[in-house]
């Protein structure tokens, strides 16, 4: 089934506008501008409104393509929380100001935290085990841990590990492992010490680095990473998300890994494009993504 999933009923989330390789964002009471260069259209809301609304904005440092600084209005913090809400499920995130425009949390994976949490509520292991793989600041982490698995939670940058830990606290949650490492090793020795998970749940970037230097490349170590994952996924009680942004990767690609490697394991499969969408009704698209689970509809 292919589908085209949004982020929506969130009262601390708003894409506001997009356009013009900008996004206009709300996180709780803040708003924030960036770059974004999928928004090739002409904004909903005038440039006055903008700056009127915008208490952050990202400005690139000249000759890069992703490092800058933020300008900022009297008042606005450069760390601040916001809440998410679903069904028993109570998280907090801390956002913050990164040199990268980034700020902590992508939105647009509402509906894969939904799924997780779900999904993880019906495996029929208790507790169920779950790796999350470039875990970044932990989301997807907290909601596995919230719907009660054992939650492995692991990334290359010890910072970005430390960010995610705080997020586990504010929601009042504990007890997930911490791991640092490259994440292709990990997984390599994962395999050969027999370990196996009923979840796992990556979001490889392009291109990283691992702390020692290891280099990440999608394009090159996709594959051979999801066939680690077809030896680390249990058998029986299982499922499995990965999502995809930066390269721009067709979910299609996706599904033809997944067949080829999972073969019957692949049951309930989803696949698709995540999106938001903002006050003008512009549909900002933000990654491809491919999972399935032996939990039955």
């Amino acid at each position: 089934m292919y589908s085209f999933l949004t982020t929506e009923n969130w009262p601390d989330y708003e894409l506001v506008d997009s356009g013009n390789f900008e996004k206009l964002e709300r996180f709780g009471k803040y708003y924030v501008a960036r770059p974004e260069p999928q928004a090739i259209w002409d904004k909903h809301l005038p440039e006055q409104e903008w700056q009127r609304l915008a208490q952050a904005v990202f400005k690139r440092d000249k000759g890069s393509s992703e490092k800058g600084q933020w300008q900022l209005k009297k008042g606005m913090p450069e760390q601040w929380y916001i809440d998410y809400k679903y069904k028993d499920m109570s998280l907090s995130f801390r956002l913050g100001l990164s040199s990268f425009k980034h700020v902590g949390l992508f939105p647009e994976q509402d509906s894969n935290w939904r799924f997780i949490y779900d999904t993880t509520r019906q495996l029929k292991t208790k507790p169920p085990k779950v790796l999350n793989m470039f875990a970044y600041t932990g989301a997807a982490t907290l909601a596995a841990k919230a719907a009660g698995a054992d939650v492995t939670h692991l990334d290359s940058v010890k910072q970005v590990n430390y960010w995610a830990r705080d997020n586990m606290e504010a929601s009042r949650l504990d007890n997930i492992r911490w791991v640092v490492e490259d994440a292709m090793k990990f997984a390599r020795r994962e395999v050969k010490r027999g370990n196996t998970y009923n979840g796992i749940i990556l979001d490889p970037p392009a291109y990283g680095r691992g702390p020692n230097g290891e280099k990440w490349q999608l394009e090159e170590e996709l594959n051979e990473m999801i066939k680690l994952c077809q030896e680390l996924l249990d058998k029986t009680d299982y499922f499995l998300l990965i999502n995809l942004y930066s390269i721009g990767f067709s979910a299609m690609v996706l599904d033809n890994l997944m067949h080829l490697t999972f073969k019957d394991q692949v049951k309930h499969p989803e696949m698709g494009e995540l999106y938001l969408h903002d006050r003008g009704e512009r549909k900002l698209p933000l990654g491809t993504f491919f999972r399935f689970t032996s939990v039955g509809k």
